[in-house]
């Protein structure tokens, strides 16, 4: 169904009003909250009476606001959920700012005034789904409000009421090496500046943990980590501490790192925490000779270091490459802007774009080629990070010729007019393709 009004009275906000008023019917339930002395567009009274109705009766799902008025504004999204705070429903909304989230607790009504509050004058779209609706309100730069409603998708249940509620977490906030790194306080809270990294810590373990299940080491009990460009060892670590603590495997990991202060800073914390099974070196991927090897990890190697860890992982057979590429400088100066494409690629940032895309298109089909089925896919949202690209290669228990695959490199070399391709050419050398 798709509602839409065009009051000739209404108009968004400039900012904030300073005092909600609120309307409730006979059984204390709030059906609306506006800014006092403000006009009521209907399609924006509507979506606020289902809001109000959807609290009400149990039906609520999610809303979420976005599609700020001001693109320049810090505050990017708003996203409400219901839950129980000692015993009493409550609405809670996590505020998403470019550099943090801030969450704030409110009973029902003064949530719903909160977020009316900011419809116009801050975003102007609203998404709400309920059990058996899906609400899309949207707010035009002149006040012009349209409401689309239709059916919920089948998978849509209300959420959970409890505030601590239960998430998918693959490690836990009390384990000793949190703390040492500073992602935790001694009490084992997390600290808000390192939520965003703690995210990334359980995405990674996350993708790591099923790509192990599918991997030929699905019931290995020794398995050989390296981890280059480990950094100050956040992943390092949680890789180590999943494998012993969560799975109970005999895992050995090694982080690699070229910086002396990063290899001390995290040596001192496996001595003090008297972690066994992990060690940090220093070396340089292009040269690093591992005694064994198994998983080979590589986030963030700037460029052709990236080529160099995929192809150490390949001529050492390891059943599992993960890596999160940076910078693609070796393919972009050898590109042709090819018609059709020409006029689109004239633009720098394009051209840019381009490059990544071609240069891990490569390196996955490359992996293809050696023997591994590979993944490429948004590792951490950007909101997080800007360097958010996964490429996972797991090997696969039967080979398959790879000549079709080869052909399809070439013939996008050719196209491209590009000439070499880092690992295209240390696979070469060895004899690996």
């Amino acid at each position: 169904m798709h509602e839409t009004f065009h009051p000739d009275d209404y108009r968004a906000e400039s900012s904030p009003a300073k005092q909600p008023r609120c309307d409730v019917d006979d059984n204390s339930r709030l059906l609306l909250c506006t800014p006092m002395n403000a006009p009521i567009d209907p399609a924006l009274e509507r979506f606020a009476l289902r809001l109000a109705g959807a609290l009400g009766e149990g039906s609520f799902v999610k809303l979420v606001l976005a599609k700020p008025l001001r693109a320049s504004d810090d505050l990017v999204r708003v996203t409400a959920r219901q839950v129980l705070l000692r015993g009493d429903a409550a609405l809670s909304l996590v505020y998403t700012h470019k550099t943090r989230d801030i969450t704030k607790n409110f009973l029902p009504a003064q949530g719903v005034a909160a977020l009316r509050e900011l419809l116009g004058p801050v975003f102007r779209n609203a998404h709400l789904l309920t059990t058996s609706e899906e609400l899309q309100l949207s707010i035009s730069k002149k006040g012009q409000c349209t409401l689309h409603v239709g059916q919920a998708t089948e998978s849509a249940e209300a959420a959970p009421a409890a505030h601590d509620r239960d998430k998918q977490r693959w490690l836990d906030l009390s384990r000793p090496f949190l703390t040492e790194l500073g992602v935790t306080t001694a009490q084992h809270q997390l600290i808000p500046a390192m939520s965003r990294k703690w995210k990334q810590i359980n995405k990674f373990v996350e993708v790591f943990a099923h790509a192990l299940a599918a991997s030929p080491l699905a019931e290995a009990e020794q398995i050989h980590v390296v981890d280059f460009g480990s950094g100050k060892g956040y992943l390092t670590f949680a890789i180590h501490d999943w494998l012993h603590h969560t799975k109970g495997v005999d895992a050995q990991v090694t982080g690699v790192e070229l910086r002396p202060d990063m290899v001390a800073l995290c040596n001192a914390a496996i001595a003090k925490l008297g972690i066994e099974g992990l060690r940090i070196e220093q070396g340089d991927v292009r040269s690093y000779l591992p005694a064994a090897l198994n998983v080979m990890i590589a986030l963030h190697a700037c460029d052709v270091a990236t080529d160099y860890a995929i192809h150490l992982g390949i001529r050492a057979g390891a059943e599992i490459i993960m890596c999160s590429p940076c910078c693609h400088k070796q393919i972009r100066p050898q590109l042709l802007s090819p018609h059709p494409l020409r006029p689109i690629l004239q633009h720098g940032v394009h051209l840019g774009q381009e490059a990544e895309m071609l240069t891990d298109g490569l390196r996955a089909l490359l992996l293809d080629a050696s023997g591994y089925d590979t993944q490429v896919f948004e590792f951490i949202s950007l909101e997080h990070t800007n360097k958010n690209k996964m490429i996972l290669a797991v090997k696969r228990a039967q080979p398959k010729a790879p000549g079709e695959v080869l052909r399809q490199i070439a013939e996008i070399k050719q196209f491209y007019g590009i000439r070499e391709q880092c690992l295209e050419t240390l696979l070469k050398a060895d004899g690996l393709l």
